[in-house]
């Protein structure tokens, strides 16, 4: 039997919410809903997330609970990423959306983001072939390896596009300077983590990749390869923002992580050694639906 369920995570690009209708043989989106806040960026340059920042990310909470409660869902959950656990105030924030909206947030580990960003990804896209998979948003990215029964090795490196654009001054258009300085940043980055230097594929999610993705391919064809990043690459950093967006359709604050994302996927598969990276529909709320579904995650709406 199927249920409506709801989810919302508070990311470092966006806060986003998903209401589905989900049983163990379909799956089928009520709501996608996001408000861009940009608080990977912040956290970067201030070390918290700022007042003013606190009190829109209990509005967005605020409206989306009651989108949920609207259409009758069964469960909320809501859970925060890479840029609730590095700023210093995140349990201030925690106790006030929790005050204010009676939301006991999730705040969960780099491992329990991959795993929900993976389940999610698998959803739509084939189970058994082993497969690197990697996640970024705009504060860090998760990679693990995945054997075709399960994930193994996990790395979460601080890469995602406000970070990345914070560290650099990365600004658009962009210098040689700064593209050589970001290059330099992605790649020291994974050689401390010592990623590896194969994958049987890449199997991607999260804001960033389907973001190159739509830009790239409003056809929905799923694979993008080098070379459509490397072009994208060279034409992004020539161009403002306004400009990307009309280009290649996107709106004004996804238009400024395309070229910090392009990059870091093309180093990516660099370092990987594949040419082509598989971007899924689906990703971290879709692995949390699917776990309430299982009773795995128990929320419940106040």
């Amino acid at each position: 039997m199927a249920q409506i369920l709801a989810t919302a995570d508070i990311g470092s690009n966006t806060i986003h919410l998903l209401v589905a209708m989900a049983s163990k043989k379909r799956f089928r989106r009520l709501v996608n809903d996001s408000e861009w806040l940009s608080l990977g960026e912040m956290v970067q340059r201030r070390g918290e997330i700022s007042p003013e920042a606190i009190r829109q990310v209990i509005q967005v909470l605020t409206r989306f609970q009651s989108e949920a409660k609207r259409l009758g869902a069964d469960g909320l959950y809501v859970f925060g990423t890479e840029a609730m656990r590095k700023a210093r105030n995140h349990d201030d924030l925690l106790a006030q959306i929790k005050a204010q909206t009676g939301i006991q947030v999730d705040l969960i580990d780099p491992r329990r983001e991959a795993e929900l960003g993976l389940r999610g990804a698998l959803l739509d896209s084939d189970p058994v072939m082993p497969a690197v998979f990697a996640e970024a948003g705009g504060g860090s990215l998760q990679v693990a390896e995945y054997d075709g029964a399960g994930m193994g090795r996990e790395w979460s490196l601080p890469l995602g596009t406000g970070a990345l654009m914070a560290r650099v001054n990365l600004t658009i258009p962009s210098t040689p300077a700064q593209l050589s300085d970001l290059e330099r940043t992605i790649q020291q980055a994974f050689d401390r983590a010592d990623l590896p230097a194969f994958a049987p594929r890449l199997l991607c999610c999260g804001g960033v990749a389907r973001g190159l993705w739509r830009a790239m391919h409003p056809d929905g064809q799923r694979e993008l390869h080098w070379r459509e990043l490397d072009h994208l690459v060279w034409d992004t950093s020539r161009l403002t923002t306004s400009l990307i967006s009309q280009r290649y359709q996107v709106k004004p604050k996804r238009a400024e992580t395309l070229l910090p994302g392009a990059v870091l996927f093309r180093s990516l598969m660099e370092r990987l050694s594949v040419t082509t990276m598989e971007v899924s529909a689906y990703g971290v709320r879709e692995g949390a639906i699917a776990e309430m579904l299982e009773g795995r995650l128990t929320p419940v709406l106040t």
